[in-house]
C-alpha cells in the first residue's frame, strides 16, 4: 500500500532481458538518491511510476536495486521498458503520515498527456484517459498518476476518452519525474480506491 507522496527520483539505467520471446519479461536496474536504500530488504515493495514492485537485488553503497517485471506488467504499464527518470515511494509504513490518498499500486489504465505547459508559477497538466476510467475521475477527486497523488480540477468527457485537468504547483515539478512529461507522454493511472467501492457497489444486480 501507498499514498502517492513520492519519496525520490530514480532512473532506470538498464533493462535486461529475461528471455527469448515476448512472453518473458525484463530485469530493470534501478539508480536511487544516495541513501535511499539504507532502510530496504530483499523482498520490499517499491512503486516505479505507480507500479508496485519488489526489490530482488540491492546495492545501498551503490545507490542501486533491480527488480523483475513480467511481459503481463510491461503491457499494462508505461516508462517501465527502457531507461529514462522515475518515481519511486517506499511502501506504506503502519505508522506513517498519509499524505496523499490510499494507492495500491495497481495501475488502472494507460494515459496520454494532451497539454503541458506553465499557467502563472504553476503547470497545467491535461491528460486524456481511457474511456472506461471515466466514471471515476471527478472534479476535485483524487488520481494517481506516475505514482504521484493529485487533485482533479476540470474533466471533459469525448468521444473516445475522457480528458482530465491537474494544477501542479513548482514543488511537485520539483521533486517529482513529471516535469520530463510532453505532449504525447504515455503515463500510468490509478483511480482512487474508494471510488472503485462505491461503482461495484452501485452496480446493478449486486446484492447486499
Amino acid at each position: 500500500m501507498f499514498t502517492g507522496i513520492i519519496t525520490g527520483v530514480g532512473r532506470i539505467t538498464n533493462v535486461k532481458t529475461l528471455g527469448a520471446d515476448a512472453s518473458h519479461g525484463k530485469q530493470l536496474a534501478i539508480e536511487t538518491p544516495a541513501g535511499y536504500l539504507d532502510d530496504v530488504q530483499l523482498g520490499d515493495s517499491i512503486a516505479l511510476n505507480g507500479a508496485c514492485m519488489t526489490v530482488t537485488t540491492f546495492d545501498a553503497a551503490a545507490h542501486r536495486f533491480t527488480i523483475d517485471i513480467s511481459a503481463e506488467s510491461l503491457d499494462k504499464t508505461a516508462g517501465l521498458d527502457q531507461p529514462g527518470p522515475v518515481n519511486l515511494e517506499k511502501a506504506l509504513r503502519a505508522h506513517d503520515r498519509l499524505g496523499g490518498h490510499i494507492v495500491s499500486g495497481h495501475v488502472d489504465g494507460i494515459g496520454e498527456v494532451s497539454h503541458f505547459a506553465p499557467v502563472g508559477e504553476s503547470w497545467e497538466l491535461r491528460i486524456q484517459a481511457p474511456k472506461a476510467l471515466a466514471k471515476f475521475l471527478a472534479y476535485k477527486g483524487s488520481i494517481t498518476v506516475n505514482g504521484v497523488s493529485l487533485t482533479v480540477n476540470r474533466v471533459a468527457d469525448l468521444p473516445g476518452a475522457c480528458e482530465f485537468s491537474i494544477n501542479l504547483i513548482p514543488h511537485t515539478i520539483d521533486n517529482t519525474a513529471l516535469g520530463a512529461l510532453k505532449a504525447g507522454s504515455k503515463v500510468n493511472l490509478e483511480i482512487d480506491l474508494i471510488a472503485r467501492y462505491v461503482e461495484r457497489m452501485l452496480t446493478p444486480g449486486i446484492s447486499a
